[in-house]
């Protein structure tokens, strides 16, 4: 599953520059697909195509957060996900919302970093 940012957090960053996939993002700062991937474009779940350099609105405007579709949870990249392992507070969980094998994670790095 995709790891996400509870609002335990205290906005020290330490978790940021640890994300492989640049999923990772300051509260009220727009995303995008591509900052940190090979993605060009995005198919979207209603089946419109976007480019990866769109900005995409914050998930959150009050603390760091994770964009879902771009963790992986370090898999392919570290034994553990690096964000919880630098975070001073702990509140870089399981997001419940977003379960995924094994499979699908690695899945998901490749299709992030066109492998």
């Amino acid at each position: 599953m995709a790891i996400m940012i509870t609002d335990e957090c205290i906005n020290c960053g330490a978790c940021e520059p640890e994300c492989p996939n640049t999923a990772i993002y300051e509260g009220g700062i727009e995303w995008t697909w591509s900052g940190g991937t090979e993605l060009t474009e995005v198919e979207m779940e209603d089946g419109v195509v976007i480019g990866g350099d769109e900005n995409q609105e914050p998930v959150s405007d009050e603390f760091y957060y994770i964009v879902p579709g771009k963790c992986t949870e370090c898999t392919g990249f570290h034994e553990e996900p690096q964000c919880a392992a630098v975070c001073p507070v702990d509140c870089c969980v399981p997001d419940p919302d977003y379960v995924e094998t094994e499979e699908e994670l690695i899945a998901k790095k490749e299709w992030l970093h066109n492998e």
